[in-house]
């Protein structure tokens, strides 16, 4: 890349992790171009996508968009980084991620920002595992109605008694 074509790339760069809800670098190496071409059609299907970027380059638009240090330490900008960004769900991408490394055994986690928070390796780890936001949203509303049809059963027990008693009565 030329001198010019690296300040434009910085440039866009930056303002695709300021206005990115989450984003997480990843270790790819022995990742074969066809996988890498499926993980990135997966990744565009959620609303994501795969950017293979040097190391220096990440890290001057992460300094540019005041990215959490944590990101830029040498140690994880080493080797082979790619970069996914995700505008849209938050945590889609990193389960994609996650059941394709289960698939691949690459690529590995290395950190990632998820809605503005420091994730570590284990951490995206643990978030990938996690069910779909609809099961997760199901679930939560199955956990809300229990306890009401606890409470309708319970009445109508009672209401069930009483009818008999009643109907005894006569």
């Amino acid at each position: 890349m030329k001198k010019a074509e690296k300040i434009f790339f910085v440039d866009n760069l930056t303002e695709e992790l300021k206005s990115a809800k989450s984003f997480v670098l990843v270790n790819f190496a022995g990742l074969s171009v066809k996988a890498q071409q499926e993980l990135k059609i997966k990744l565009k299907i959620a609303g994501a996508k795969m950017i293979v970027v040097k190391n220096t380059l990440l890290k001057r638009a992460a300094e540019r968009a005041k990215v959490d240090s944590g990101i830029l330490s040498d140690s994880i900008l080493s080797g082979q980084t790619a970069l996914i960004i995700s505008e849209e769900d938050p945590v889609a991408f990193i389960q994609i991620l996650g059941n394709f490394a289960k698939e691949n055994e690459v690529p590995t986690f290395k950190v990632g920002i998820v809605e503005g928070v420091f994730q570590t390796p284990e951490a995206l780890a643990k978030l990938a595992t996690l069910p779909g936001r609809d099961v997760l949203l199901g679930q939560l509303l199955g956990a809300l109605i229990t306890p009401s049809y606890g409470l309708v059963g319970t009445l109508k027990g009672n209401l069930q008694k009483l009818v008999y008693v009643l109907k005894g009565g006569d």
